[in-house]
């Protein structure tokens, strides 16, 4: 009997108990296979459990269908052949693994299996000598003669008729093979409970979806092979029980966003916009005029201030699209009605950069600089001016949220690049004062089916115009092979008073590996420019690296080799220049990121892709996306397409988690039906207290979303 799972604080529904117990525990799991399911299923924090087991869904089928004959059969097809054994070929004497081989034949012809390294006696155990066998696997042709290398499966007529007619196919780990995965799979959904229904029948019907115990077990034991790709898709049509699947995942993220976005709701707001005297004044001494973008954005902004419920909106901006005046309108709003302001950013050059950027917008203003590098007589007179209301706006980093730090009365924060902050961070930040507003920004353009599934509890405003006069980005493909026109083409830049970045490729998942190819080039373009090249990378302490971006900002370096940690946002006008190096190596969104670092001056920019060919599909896709267009949006979309949204969220440094079960690209229109319906519950049961409530927590706890229920404020 397994051992149940230890229960959570938060009391998940004793229904559940089963699936959250260790897979371990399943019949045929060993000591030597458990290390693989946990390699393949488990993380270091969490054991693989029955669930995981579950929602590691195959990825396809090979259709174990009878061919008429062996005549009949194609090559290079899985089959399935009745046969009759005819004769054997011990290996032949010489050097290397000779082969054990044993003739079959049939009415129409004949065939010969081949087995490397298995002992002759299992072999013709397994084929006697005149017996009727059914073999599945791969016929190929070699020398002319069909044969076939070790049949995956060999079975007499009992066997064949316990055999599935669609073998599912999964991602495996070395040593565990797709065909133990399935029978693990089968053993874990003898373990499903009998759960409550928590989707609307209605929809269900009408959508013609099985019930959710029905859809695992139609996944994990299909029975056809799934249909062929149509022309100009990616993946075959999703099936009925993929899509209720699917539905399920998505429906309890999206619960969880909506319940997450009510509570914010429903904490009491203020009223933090005043009568627009002060931004007005503001946005007249702007040097250049507002976008139409910009100025949707700030009325949308002035809107959520003027209400009294809580403002929680992101406001997504690419490179350069004028994020930090919105930010300074909406913080202008706050002191209009006396209170203060914070803008809040991951790092302190950039802390520094938004507070040197607004000082001469927001003259009218009392604005202060609070870093964790600030002298000890300083910081205590910061806090006592924020303390006394002597401070309209303070500008910082994290040290903003540390309980040293006291507002006389906070109403509006802006957190700067959310993705480098955690959730509790910025609710941290909002803790600071009573019916905080809090705006998020990020200079990265997200597709929008992952601002639904990522920022579903906020508001989202877009700037997507340019101000007027920045100038485009010419961006070029060059091959690796001409590295030494391009290191002699930066002399004449140096001479020209440009500045460069030097991007190195990402070798691997590991910041040593990354350095040492950073360390290599930096050696390198040092022999050309000497004291010129200046290194960044991400294993450099903080104070360090601050100071390298600083030599570089002065001008002291006029090259700056760098991995991918080059700061998001950090303006050196001067810069012109931009080599990616390994460029194929990079996402698109990426890319485009690092492109973003140059062309904020007057002068025109270059881009130069380095890349090594020859080029997969999706690289030369990826590239040639690069040099046709700037718009963030459009090359954030084309990436979601390329590459999924694994690898777009970039799970490690978002701690984002990609879906198990549902697929943004291939279910984006159930994304929309699923936010639709969770803020519809919402409205109707927000305390999910009815019975279709309470099956709906159960879905909660399903996909681990357990932090909804804590919001309900009950168990």
């Amino acid at each position: 009997m397994t051992e149940p799972a230890p229960r959570p604080p938060l009391l998940r529904p004793s229904i559940l108990d089963a699936l959250f117990a260790p897979a371990r525990g399943l019949p045929g799991i060993g000591p030597k296979m458990a290390p693989m399911i946990e390699r393949l299923l488990g993380t270091p924090e969490q054991p693989a459990r029955i669930v995981d087991l579950l929602f590691h869904l195959p990825q396809g089928g090979v259709a174990r269908r009878m061919m008429g004959s062996i005549a009949e059969a194609p090559p290079g097809e899985p089959v399935t052949l009745g046969v009759t054994v005819t004769g054997y070929r011990a290996p032949q004497p010489g050097p290397g693994r000779r082969p054990f081989r044993v003739l079959v034949e049939d009415p129409t012809g004949d065939i010969t299996l081949v087995f490397f390294g298995m002992p002759q006696a299992r072999v013709e155990k397994m084929l006697p000598l005149g017996a009727h066998r059914y073999i599945t696997g791969r016929i190929d042709l070699w020398d002319g003669h069909r044969q076939m290398v070790h049949p995956a499966r060999i079975v007499d007529e009992a066997g064949l008729a316990a055999q599935p007619t669609v073998e599912p196919i999964y991602g495996a780990t070395e040593g565990l093979t797709s065909r133990a995965i399935s029978k693990l799979a089968h053993a874990a959904l003898e373990r499903l409970p009998v759960l409550p229904e928590w989707q609307d029948p209605a929809w269900i019907a009408r959508e013609g979806l099985p019930a959710f115990a029905d859809a695992l077990r139609a996944e994990h034991r299909p029975e056809s092979a799934p249909p062929p790709i149509p022309e100009g898709a990616t993946a075959p049509p999703r099936s009925p029980a993929r899509r209720r699947l699917a539905y399920d995942e998505l429906l309890a993220s999206q619960l969880a966003l909506a319940l997450m976005r009510a509570r914010n709701r429903r904490a009491p707001g203020r009223a933090n916009a005043g009568d627009g005297t002060l931004s007005g004044r503001i946005e007249a001494a702007l040097p250049f005029a507002l976008t139409g973008a910009q100025s949707r954005a700030v009325a949308e902004i002035r809107g959520d201030l003027a209400s009294d419920r809580r403002m929680l909106r992101l406001l997504q901006g690419d490179v350069g699209s004028g994020k930090t005046a919105v930010a300074l309108l909406a913080l202008a709003s706050a002191v209009e009605v006396g209170r203060q302001g914070a803008l809040m950013a991951p790092t302190e050059i950039l802390a520094r950069q938004h507070f040197e950027r607004l000082a001469p917008l927001a003259a009218p203003l009392r604005l202060r600089l609070l870093t964790g590098r600030d002298r000890a007589s300083e910081r205590r007179a910061t806090l006592a001016a924020l303390a006394a209301g002597e401070v309209d706006i303070v500008v910082g980093t994290h040290a903003l949220f540390q309980d040293s730090v006291v507002f006389s009365d906070l109403g509006v924060a802006v957190v700067d690049e959310q993705h480098r902050f955690g959730v509790h961070q910025r609710l941290a930040l909002g803790a600071k004062g009573a019916a905080v507003d809090i705006l998020v920004m990020t200079a990265t353009p997200i597709p929008r089916t992952l601002a639904l599934t990522c920022f579903g509890d906020m508001d989202v405003s877009v700037l997507d115009e340019k101000p007027a006069g920045r100038k485009a980005i010419a961006t070029r493909l060059v091959s690796t092979d001409r590295l030494d026109e391009v290191v002699a083409g930066l002399n004449r830049a140096l001479a020209a008073g440009d500045r460069v970045y030097w991007i190195c490729p990402l070798v691997a998942e590991s910041e040593f590996v990354d350095l040492a190819a950073a360390e290599e080039r930096f050696g390198d373009l040092r022999h050309s420019f000497g004291d010129a090249v200046g290194l960044i990378h991400g294993k450099m302490p903080g104070p360090d690296k601050d100071a390298a971006m600083e030599r570089f900002q002065r001008g002291e370096t006029k090259i700056l080799v760098s991995t991918t940690v080059v700061e998001v946002g950090v303006d050196v006008p001067e810069a012109t220049i931009m080599v990616i190096e390994h460029a194929e190596r990079f996402g698109l969104a990426q890319l485009h990121q690092l492109r973003g670092r140059v062309g904020r001056g007057a002068r025109a920019s270059t881009c130069l892709l380095l890349y090594r060919g020859p080029l997969g599909q999706v690289s030369r896709a990826r590239l040639e996306m690069m040099r046709e267009t700037e718009d963030g949006f459009r090359i954030a979309e084309e990436d979601l397409r390329l590459r999924g949204e694994g690898e777009v969220l970039g799970t490690r440094q978002s701690g984002m988690a990609a879906f198990r079960l549902a697929s943004l690209e291939s279910d984006a229109e159930l994304l929309q039906v699923a936010r639709d319906d969770a803020q519809l519950v919402v409205q109707r049961d927000p305390g999910l207290k009815s019975p279709r409530g309470q099956a709906l927590r159960v879905l909660l706890y399903l996909f681990e979303r357990e932090a909804a229920i804590r919001l309900l404020g009950a168990g």
